[in-house]
């Protein structure tokens, strides 16, 4: 019968390790089966990860893809429906993520319609859908709706230095 204390692998299964550089009788001797000579001889004779021999490596024959904002902005989108999970009275992003219903970070809040409100909220959005205020408003909450700043005018320093030498 088979029993875990009674397993061995096959015959030929494993293999005993190859002592590299213990003398000619060790079969693997002075040079511990690197060669004589050469790169792959020398100690850190390697080449770096992706490199293809003076080939045009893969990562540099693909062609770049996107573009990365580093001044993006994330909007958090949140249905009706999650907002009847809150306990809390007054909806907000620090709100939203305190309950849980918002994982990571997040610069606005867009409230959409899908759903229906039973309790009265105040709901301090960046965007609210017509739909989405008009249910608020039903169920008694109020909509605040938060400004979001649009692009800002650039100074025109021809007119500045017009300004300033009429002045005189």
């Amino acid at each position: 019968m088979l029993e875990l204390n009674t397993i061995k692998a096959k015959f030929g299964a494993t293999h005993r390790r190859k002592r590299l550089g213990r003398g000619a009788g060790s079969g693997h001797g002075p040079t511990a089966g690197k060669g004589d000579k050469g790169q792959l001889q020398r100690s850190g004779g390697s080449v770096r990860p992706g490199f293809e021999g003076g080939q045009m490596p893969l990562y540099r024959r693909i062609p770049k893809q996107g573009f990365a904002n580093p001044g993006r902005r994330t909007t958090a989108e949140v249905n009706l429906v999650q907002l009847s999970k809150l306990a809390a009275k007054e909806v907000t992003l620090e709100s939203l993520t305190a309950a849980g219903i918002l994982k990571g970070r997040f610069d606005r809040l867009a409230v959409l319609a899908t759903g229906e409100v039973t309790k009265a909220f105040t709901v301090k959005a960046h965007r609210v859908s017509a739909a989405a205020q008009d249910k608020i408003k039903k169920a008694g909450g109020q909509v605040e709706l938060i400004p979001v700043p649009g692009p800002q005018p650039r100074e025109n320093k021809k007119a500045k230095k017009k300004a300033a030498a009429a002045a005189k």
